[in-house]
């Protein structure tokens, strides 16, 4: 009884790449073939490090230590002059924070030079939904008495806090898209060594495959 070959979870990890590679193909048209090809071994080749993201990172670096102080004067400045609950929040706010932007330049550096998804993952996420938050807490209520110098640093700061999400974003999409592309590659390349080996280089036959049995002795004699 003949036993055929059928790598069915190879199948399916096949169609599953295939899958997840086609999203972020954005070309999709029949003609295109020979140039996406061209595109994938480019992206496959390429460094896919954000470099607007790095020059925004890099001037950060530079410019929270300035917002530090200036925030620290200013709360200062106007701290007797405000409610109870608004002390406890600017002054929460400010350790949250001082905190979380030295993690998220650290994931931030990591992420994108190292070309490490999770890390700048995480730099968009706490950049999103921690920072972003605060910052409009302090340049939008009108009862923490905002100041005009208060304004401006918080106002610079904003401003390269969303040039931030949104790099990291891009960032983020040309990564997975490569990610995706690697993996892809990888499983064409296991699935054709596995036809490889399981093809005989004599009979061209599969060896899973059971054939007639052929005695060479007889053929020679008769």
């Amino acid at each position: 009884m003949p036993v055929f070959y059928s790598p069915g979870p190879e199948n399916l990890q096949m169609s599953l790449a295939y899958m997840g590679g086609s999203v972020f193909t954005t070309n999709k048209t029949a003609n295109s073939d020979f140039s996406r090809e061209q595109e994938d071994a480019s992206v496959v080749d390429e460094l896919v490090s954000h470099l607007p993201l790095q020059m925004l990172l890099y001037f950060n670096v530079f410019y929270f230590p300035c917002w530090w102080f200036s925030a620290v004067f200013m709360l200062e400045v106007k701290y007797y002059y405000l409610p109870g609950y608004y002390q406890a929040l600017l002054i929460t706010g400010l350790v949250l924070i001082t905190i979380i932007e030295v993690i998220r330049l650290h994931l931030g550096y990591i992420g994108n030079l190292k070309e490490k998804v999770p890390e700048l993952a995480a730099f968009w996420l706490l950049s999103f939904m921690f920072q972003l938050p605060v910052l409009l807490f302090f340049v939008t209520d009108e009862g923490i008495i905002i100041l005009p110098l208060e304004r401006a640093v918080h106002s610079i700061y904003l401003a390269l806090l969303l040039a931030q999400i949104l790099a990291s974003f891009l960032a983020l999409r040309t990564m997975t898209r490569k990610l995706t592309l690697l993996f892809y590659l990888r499983q064409i390349g296991k699935v054709e060594s596995l036809h490889q080996r399981e093809t005989s280089p004599v009979y061209g036959l599969p060896y899973n495959r059971s054939v007639l049995p052929v005695s060479p002795a007889q053929d020679v004699y008769h």
